[in-house]
């Protein structure tokens, strides 16, 4: 299998993302993304934002998601995979997501993400197409989880 591609800074995780690894689903991944996460995760590179963590949390209490054990041990496992660090919601990142350039994603979990990617200088693993097309216009570096490269 080819090397792959080292991306600068951070690789941050959107929530479906997050939630898609953790709880090994693999299917909704490409190989290679699958591959770069690994890679991050083993540089100590991977990050989640907590409004991930609260997005998880009430998709699960509303039961629109099922997890593979309870939210708090999911949560703790989620948190100590290895390479993968918590970003706290700082006032620079809540400031830069009022600040997003053109037109963001209304959904204010979805600013916060990008803000937070952005403030980090990474990249965004994401298949949510509105962030994938802010992203085409040049606001936030994202990789489509489903890409093959």
């Amino acid at each position: 299998m080819p090397k792959p591609r080292v991306t600068p800074g951070p690789l941050v995780l959107d929530t479906h993302v997050w939630i898609w690894v953790m709880e090994g689903v693999r299917s909704e991944l490409s190989t290679a993304t699958i591959a770069v996460i690994e890679e991050a995760g083993g540089r100590s590179e991977l990050a989640v934002s907590v409004l991930s963590v609260w997005e998880v949390a009430m998709l699960e209490a509303k039961r629109r998601i099922t997890l593979s054990r309870s939210i708090d041990e999911w949560v703790n496992a989620a948190l100590t995979a290895p390479g993968t660090r918590l970003v706290e919601l700082t006032p620079e990142i809540a400031l830069e997501s009022t600040r997003l350039p053109a037109e963001p994603h209304g959904d204010p979990a979805d600013r916060i993400i990008v803000a937070t990617t952005r403030v980090l200088g990474g990249t965004l693993i994401t298949c949510d197409d509105r962030i994938l097309e802010y992203s085409a216009r040049g606001h936030v570096r994202t990789r489509n989880c489903r890409s093959r490269s």
